[in-house]
């Protein structure tokens, strides 16, 4: 790793720490500049899923209190989010970067598309009562949302709150505090394997979760003066580039 990679790195860690406290997508980011400094994709999404980890655990302990009322039933979906996250992870191991690579570029626009499509995918705000958790579909949904963010986790946010929202009860708080909650346990498991599998760039990811550290620091004080759609479109332009990218290598 060559000074100039080590601060990219730090910048894209900078970054993507801002544009998730604004309005998520800091995934893009990280993988996107990982991939700029030739590290393979299967490794680059491996270590991406590193430099998120914290952000997920602080969000969901700004949600504890939510999480309180609610979180005997939750354990119903984080089990289920356990198995989800094991079965991903487990898939993208298996694969080659070659046929990672070739899959890499549709999953980034499945990705963008859902991450533009977010404002419209968010649950509206209902009554405000406990979240009720385990139903049939609810369980089937997580569990799919999970095998997607064990193998590739850009736009499983988005997915998730648009998943929890159509099969869930409770206000958006409430959903969005279960959603986080998952987010770290699919994380978790993803991390574990990934590790276990070896396919993580440790130096890479030192360098870039202070950099995301601070960039959430500093991503409230971006919210305050630029507007979330500004953010979001750079975020879009961002996953639409690496798409690009990967079909014009091939």
């Amino acid at each position: 790793m060559t000074f100039f990679d080590a601060v990219l790195l730090f910048l894209a860690g900078f970054a993507s720490g801002a544009v998730n406290a604004v309005a998520g997508g800091g995934t893009f980011v990280t993988f996107g500049a990982m991939t700029l400094v030739g590290l393979p994709p299967i490794v680059a999404n491996a270590t991406s899923s590193v430099t998120q980890f914290p952000g997920y655990i602080t969000s969901t302990l700004a949600y504890l209190d939510d999480i309180r009322h609610f979180w005997r039933q939750a354990l119903v979906l984080c089990v289920i989010s356990a198995f989800g996250a094991l079965a991903g992870s487990l898939i993208l191991l298996a694969l080659s970067n070659p046929s990672f690579r070739a899959l890499v570029p549709w999953l980034l626009i499945a990705a963008t598309a859902l991450f533009a499509a977010g404002p419209w995918l968010k649950p509206a705000a209902g009554p405000d009562h406990q979240a009720s958790v385990g139903s049939l579909a609810g369980s089937l949904a997580q569990f799919l949302t999970s095998v997607y963010g064990g193998f590739f986790g850009a736009g499983m946010g988005v997915m998730m709150l648009a998943t929890l929202g159509l099969t869930q009860a409770g206000d958006y708080h409430k959903l969005n505090a279960l959603k986080n909650l998952l987010a770290v346990v699919i994380a978790a498991i993803a991390i574990l394997v990934f590790v276990s599998g070896g396919v993580v760039a440790w130096p890479q990811a030192i360098v870039m979760i202070p950099g995301g550290a601070l960039g959430g620091y500093a991503g409230v004080w971006i919210a305050r003066r630029v507007p979330q759609g500004v953010v979001r479109g750079f975020v879009v332009a961002v996953g639409l580039f690496l798409a690009f990218y990967y079909f014009a290598k091939g």
